[in-house]
């Protein structure tokens, strides 16, 4: 029986609110709520005088009650059209405590309650778009996460079902892919300390020469594991110097290296370049013999689980992500050069 009447209960509250948000709004032009409140209080003072008038014998009687009726109506629209935007908000807030971000606020007031209704909708924007990469997030990591797993899981099973022999070459497969996954754990690791404002920087005098040839090291052992053999070469000025983290400058430098050396075809040649800019910027640039990035996509590829328009080599997606939050942290700012095979970081001087 409760059911019953909860229909036509909800269907008539629906069409009265459909009917005030077609009701106009008089005092929406007004800038400020006190103005509006002042108009208020001059149409409800009006009814008031009548209503005296009418008990002290100054106006007729009829005149008066038309008069007074006249007043009543004019504050009712004119308090409907400064309390519906309030109401609005209090609905779409409710809605978006379960899950849904798509209701939206007129925003015609020109008062404070307008401009409230202005940043609520950006607001509810905002709200909808990290929503939307929330759920794109998990759907990506359980993407990356599952494919190393099931390509272990199905070497481990071969060899339990004797399909396989442990050779040499079925453990560097399940090796190749427990390293992988390890690196994607490790990653996602690092860039949700550095999204939640974890990672401080210990900053120190870097000379960019000695660091370059440790991570060109690291870089080819990682060249070597995933059967992508390339070369290496290096210019740097001697001496040349920044104030950076080291281990997170290294962090950054060995994901390029590493992403230089992926996306490039076989026996090619990655170079770094480091040098002195205008200013006493130091510009660090990552270059491989890869097809490049299109210009279109360039802005994207440091988005998390991006690879560009490039082949994809086995990378997790994230490493550019890292690099560009770690630049961000040190002041500096890290782009796609032409030709589109080339990274760009530019660090500010000491």
């Amino acid at each position: 029986m409760i059911g019953d009447t909860e229909a036509p209960v909800t269907g008539v509250r629906a069409l009265a609110n459909r009917m005030a948000a077609r009701l106009p709004r008089p005092l929406d032009r007004v800038p400020s709520i006190k103005a509006k409140l002042a108009i208020l209080m001059v149409g409800s003072g009006a009814g008031a005088f009548g209503y005296f008038a009418i008990r002290i014998g100054v106006l007729p009687p009829r005149a008066t009650v038309v008069a007074m009726v006249f007043a009543l109506l004019i504050s009712q629209v004119l308090a409907h059209g400064m309390t519906m935007p309030l109401r609005e908000m209090t609905a779409a807030a409710k809605h978006m405590a379960q899950g849904d971000y798509s209701r939206r606020v007129r925003a015609t007031s020109r008062d404070e309650v307008g401009q409230l209704a202005v940043a609520f909708n950006h607001m509810a924007a905002d709200l909808a778009a990290a929503d939307q990469q929330r759920r794109e997030f998990i759907a990506n990591v359980s993407h990356e996460l599952r494919t190393p797993i099931t390509a272990l899981g199905a070497v481990l099973e071969n060899l339990v079902d004797g399909v396989a022999q442990p050779d040499p070459a079925t453990l560097r497969t399940a090796y190749a892919q427990t390293q992988r996954l390890s690196l994607l754990v490790s990653e996602l690791l690092a860039l949700s300390s550095i999204e939640a404002g974890a990672v401080r920087l210990d900053r120190e005098p870097v000379e960019l020469e000695p660091l370059l040839s440790e991570v060109v090291a690291e870089a080819e052992v990682m060249a070597a594991a995933v059967d992508r053999p390339v070369r290496f070469t290096v210019a740097v000025a001697p001496g040349l110097t920044v104030h950076a983290d080291p281990a997170r400058l290294h962090q950054v430098l060995l994901n390029l290296l590493d992403n230089a050396t992926r996306h490039g075809p076989a026996h090619g040649e990655v170079r770094v370049h480091a040098h002195t800019a205008h200013g006493g910027r130091t510009v660090i640039e990552v270059s491989d013999d890869g097809p490049g990035i299109p210009a279109a996509e360039r802005a994207g590829v440091f988005e998390r689980f991006t690879r560009g328009g490039r082949a994809t080599g086995g990378g997790t997606g994230l490493g550019l992500a890292i690099a560009r939050w770690i630049v961000d942290l040190h002041g500096g700012t890290i782009a796609v050069a032409d030709p589109g095979s080339r990274i760009r970081i530019t660090l500010p001087p000491p």
